[in-house]
């Protein structure tokens, strides 16, 4: 066989294969009722799941050896990293987590990290303004109205606290631990309290001393204004 037939063959083999997709995608279709050109999409946050069983999330390890440092596989040893804890122990214990120190001053730079990271994983439920009602989630779904972050009963919250909520999550806010590091979300700490007008990370009014050094024992959050959910 020619060059040339060779090339005429060739060519008509790739038209067969290139355009043997849109038969058998309709026949698959209608078969199972769907298809690689049909398929439902849906919002991320639409359904949120929990990191898989058995995975180590960053609450486990792996954190720099400082704030603004990069892991470049040193060992562990910072006694700034707390000890593991639950959703469990923030509702029945918060004490395991208003105990927790802020190691993280409130920098500009820790300030601009905090906002930096805000922006990124938290204003899709919370807004730029932590209201809540401001941000895109409710837009889309009302009735998932975060807790603003601005409420009286959160800005008496402790840092901990605060640190606590996103490294395990709480209610139907799901844990971050496993997406932000240890250090990254005392930065976000930091830019909330900015945000809450109370002192960049000073804790002022989020020092715990406000509702008796933890707040009450039951859920406050599980009833914001407006029908919200934290």
């Amino acid at each position: 066989m020619s060059d040339r037939a060779r090339g005429v063959v060739g060519l008509g083999l790739a038209l067969l294969v290139s355009g043997a997709c849109v038969p058998l995608d309709d026949f698959m279709g209608d078969v199972f009722g769907r298809s690689m050109r049909d398929q439902r999409s849906f919002d991320p946050y639409e359904n949120t799941l929990l990191p898989p069983e058995g995975t180590v999330p960053m609450a486990a390890g792996n954190y720099p050896a400082g704030h603004f440092d990069t892991n470049v596989g040193q060992p562990e040893g910072s006694s700034d990293v707390p000890p593991p804890f639950t959703q469990l122990d923030m509702t029945n214990r918060p004490e395991v987590v208003d105990s927790l120190t802020n190691p993280v001053p409130a920098t500009a730079e820790s300030l601009a990290r905090g906002e930096q990271l805000y922006e990124r994983v938290c204003i899709v439920c919370h807004g730029p303004d932590g209201a809540g009602t401001t941000a895109y989630i409710y837009e889309v779904h009302p009735y998932l109205a975060t807790y603003p972050l601005t409420a009286e009963t959160t800005v008496a919250r402790s840092d901990g606290y605060l640190y606590g909520m996103i490294r395990v999550g709480r209610a139907l806010m799901p844990a971050y631990g496993h997406q932000i590091s240890h250090y990254d979300r005392w930065h976000i700490v930091n830019y909330v309290r900015q945000m809450q007008g109370v002192g960049p990370g000073s804790g002022e009014a989020g020092s715990g001393e406000a509702d008796g050094g933890g707040g009450e024992s039951g859920d406050v959050e599980a009833a914001p204004p407006e029908g919200g959910v934290n």
